[in-house]
């Protein structure tokens, strides 16, 4: 008997009287807030208004759903069609069995149909919610934990995941968290794009290639320990093959756009307030009467010291102009200090 392990959930649905309430579906329901929320702040922080990632979530989430499944149904397709299999058991969401590649590339032409309604760049919006959906992906696999499914190969470190359920094939026993590794390597990826982002102000879409690439390489070794079953090509699973590709034309989108397209884009979000804009404002009563001073000597045409006296009567026009602006913004102090100056002046 293991000293240390990680259980399995007894069970992965409590009922709420006829009502179930399933422990996969709560975990794919968090995520999806978890990533509306930072990518809308993440959105407002580049100009964007506050809402519109919710707006176009509700086409991307829906899209991204039925191409996850699509991908599981198509790659795992013996599970459903193949003799005393039940085809219908492919539309059971709720018992497992979403591949992320189906969800980002159906729920991507969702988001791109949702931004295209509101006028809004694709990349950039990808940008903003890409560590939102590593952070999805992070919580979404512990969805796999309730559901017993998706585990390594077997082992006896401290952290193992003891499977106790029977049913599907699987052989009680003590095997790597699989589903735990892939949690925190998403969360890893997050912060990587986060920091990214901010260090060398990533647009046009590279910070969600980067989330793509880093990704698919925590996928490509955690894939390597899983012994569900899956197709081989050349001795790797399927999956392999996919994060391989998928990485090389993120790599790739990366470099090409930084060479054609450097920097961010200016405008995220027709009509919205661009973000930064506070720190061109000039601020009211902000050194009036250096400026007062500035603006006169500007318009007098000389420097004082000037040997010719141009520049003595600059300054003098310049002293006049920013007792003048001094007295009408101060007040009737200022008007007396402005008299008592010309009195001196005089004398």
């Amino acid at each position: 008997m293991e000293l240390a392990y990680i259980p399995s959930p007894s069970r992965g649905v409590l009922y709420l009287g006829p009502i179930p309430l399933r422990g996969y579906a709560f975990c794919i329901i968090i995520g999806v807030f978890i990533a509306v929320w930072l990518g809308n702040k993440r959105w407002v922080a580049r100009g964007g208004r506050s809402g519109t990632v919710a707006d176009i979530a509700v086409w991307a989430v829906p899209f991204g759903l039925v191409g996850g499944r699509l991908y599981h149904v198509i790659t795992d397709y013996e599970l459903y069609f193949s003799e005393g299999r039940d085809w219908v058991d492919a539309f059971k969401v709720w018992e497992g069995g979403l591949g992320i590649w189906g969800a980002i590339a159906l729920g991507a032409l969702g988001a791109w149909i949702g931004a295209r309604r509101r006028g809004i760049p694709m990349p950039a919006y990808a940008d903003a919610v890409a560590p939102g959906i590593a952070l999805a992906q992070a919580m979404g696999r512990w969805g796999n934990w309730f559901n017993q499914e998706l585990y390594g190969r077997e082992t006896h470190v401290p952290w193992a995941l003891h499977i106790t359920s029977s049913e599907g094939g699987r052989v009680p026993g003590y095997y790597h968290p699989t589903f735990l590794y892939e949690s925190l390597w998403c969360i890893g990826v997050a912060l990587l794009v986060i920091w990214a982002d901010r260090r060398f102000k990533m647009g046009h879409g590279r910070a969600f290639a980067l989330y793509v690439a880093a990704y698919c390489v925590g996928r490509a070794w955690i894939e390597y320990m899983r012994v569900d079953d899956a197709h081989h090509i050349l001795g790797l699973r399927l999956n392999d093959w996919t994060a391989l590709i998928v990485f090389l034309l993120a790599v790739a989108y990366i470099v090409v756009s930084a060479r054609k397209r450097p920097g961010r884009e200016a405008v995220v979000e027709p009509g919205a307030p661009g973000a930064g804009t506070a720190a061109t404002e000039v601020e009211a009563g902000d050194e009036d009467g250096n400026a007062a001073v500035g603006r006169a000597a500007d318009e007098a045409g000389g420097e004082p010291g000037d040997g010719d006296g141009t520049g003595a009567k600059a300054e003098d026009r310049a002293g006049d102009r920013a007792e003048d602006t001094a007295g009408e913004s101060a007040g009737p102090d200022a008007a007396a200090a402005k008299d008592e100056a010309e009195s001196a002046r005089k004398s």
